[in-house]
């Protein structure tokens, strides 16, 4: 989450005159994170996160996004529901940009993973999968293996200047990873950026699942790919086998992974390490000065790919 675009009192004001939540009683800008304007809102009625959508989403979109959130809620998915206005829909204008108000989830993300958090998490993924399998509209990965060599190349002038010869080591193991891209595995919808942060804990129990725009339909396994690269590294980017174990079992006694899914399980996980690491090289290089957001290190990943290109098989992993 990030604060891109100011949202004055009068449109806000203006803003919640289409909706049934009451008056404004607090209102505060969220700087987490690095996509769109979030902002904490509190009404008579209760707590919500109102959000603007900034440049990188494309507002044909939106529908999907939250009408996902819509359907898994409905499921008994713990993840934010779109509030709807007097006129039924869920996506306005707020200070030119489209925006909307989803519930507010209780909760603290957890600053310092422990094993305890990775269980949940693995069964609370493996959920999202089978409650959005009958949600019919679909959703191309715009993130996903086809994007990253466009996305190294809006990098390739200053890539450099992070680190000597970065532009060269990722052209080389991007080439690798797409090579051995697996294609025929299970497929659903995924939420693609299932980080710490984006992930609530209440009493130490998994209270919700938020930020969905990242949301796409691709390979189930690709997202847990996602998450062992979120969840188990330690601070010195050495990686806790006990942790993948931990979240790999709680997932499967959700739904079991397939032979072909475990076999892919290297190639995805250096997938989605070298995704962040051009997402986040892009936005250290782009973000624009004065911006409320926190910058991300690209080169935490690049010392993440470089442990997934020595793994030989699943059993690196805990399998």
């Amino acid at each position: 989450m990030a604060v891109y675009t100011e949202v004055t009192d009068d449109a806000l004001t203006a803003f919640l005159a289409d909706y049934d939540i009451g008056s404004v009683v607090a209102f505060r800008g969220i700087a987490e994170g690095v996509e769109n304007s979030n902002y904490s809102l509190r009404t008579t009625a209760g707590d919500f996160i109102l959000t603007l959508y900034e440049k990188r989403v494309d507002p044909t979109e939106l529908p999907w996004f939250l009408g996902l959130m819509d359907h898994l809620a409905r499921r008994g998915i713990a993840c934010p529901t779109p509030v709807h206005g007097r006129d039924g829909a869920a996506l306005r204008r707020l200070a030119g940009r489209h925006a909307a108000i989803t519930t507010f989830l209780p909760g603290v993300w957890p600053r310092r993973v422990r094993i305890g958090h990775c269980g949940p998490v693995g069964a609370a993924l493996a959920g999202l999968h089978l409650a959005g399998a009958d949600y019919a509209p679909t959703r191309t990965n715009a993130l996903g293996p086809h994007g990253w060599r466009p996305l190294l190349d809006r990098s390739r002038d200053r890539g450099d200047a992070v680190q000597p010869n970065l532009i060269a080591d990722l052209d080389t193991a991007l080439t690798h990873i797409l090579a051995a891209w697996p294609a025929e595995l299970p497929r659903g919808h995924i939420h693609a950026d299932l980080f710490p942060d984006n992930v609530f804990f209440l009493n130490d129990h998994l209270s919700g699942l938020i930020d969905f725009y990242f949301a796409a339909t691709d390979l189930l396994a690709y997202d847990i790919a996602v998450c062992l690269n979120a969840w188990c590294f330690e601070p010195d980017f050495s990686f806790n086998v006990t942790k993948s174990r931990a979240l790999l079992a709680a997932y499967q006694t959700v739904r079991p992974l397939t032979a072909a899914e475990m076999a892919a399980l290297p190639v995805l996980c250096q997938g989605a390490a070298i995704r962040f690491l051009l997402t986040r090289l892009y936005d250290w290089l782009n973000t624009p000065d004065g911006a409320m957001v926190t910058r991300k290190d690209p080169l935490e990943y690049w010392r993440r790919l470089r442990f997934h290109l020595t793994a030989r098989d699943a059993g690196a992993y805990g399998l």
